[in-house]
């Protein structure tokens, strides 16, 4: 028994040494003006302004171009990359401009989307022990060639 549990372990080619790898893209993709600590990179917008703004970026080296940002998916920050190719923020693609492509919201119109993100906005206007709230969006990115890639997810902390 002990010499076939042997035979079986030496015949696997999975190298079991390496748990965990970074899934990194071949074309990045990055938010310009977004800040990050840790992980996921952020803008902070005022309540009372209200204006959300993300410009996405690949390399200009990458000889691709952004075609569109084909779907925005919104909501808190348990958001993930699964709800992204349903998603229906948006009513149509927002046209790239060479290596970048530029989604522009409000809290007003993130609201207006469920039932969900209008409590969570109101949750965080009524609590009066709160000073900021987090907003999540991921978005699908389609280059000139029909690669689609999603990058990580961007959250907005709103501040009172």
């Amino acid at each position: 028994l002990t010499a076939l549990l042997l035979v079986l372990m030496s015949s696997c080619e999975k190298n079991y040494t390496e748990f965990y790898s970074d899934s990194r893209p071949d074309i990045p993709v990055t938010f310009e003006g977004a800040t990050t600590h840790g992980f996921n990179p952020y803008i902070i917008v005022p309540l009372n302004d209200g204006n959300i703004s993300f410009t996405l970026a690949i390399p200009e080296t990458s000889g691709k171009t952004i075609t569109s940002i084909s779907r925005v998916h919104a909501g808190a920050t348990n958001i993930n990359a699964g709800g992204v190719r349903a998603a229906t923020y948006i009513d149509a693609p927002i046209a790239g401009n060479g290596n970048r492509a530029t989604f522009t919201t409000t809290i007003d119109e993130f609201r207006s989307k469920s039932a969900a993100n209008n409590a969570l906005i109101q949750d965080f206007i009524d609590d009066e022990d709160i000073s900021q709230q987090e907003i999540a969006f991921m978005f699908l990115v389609t280059l000139n060639d029909g690669q689609e890639i999603i990058p990580v997810q961007t959250r907005v902390w709103i501040r009172k």
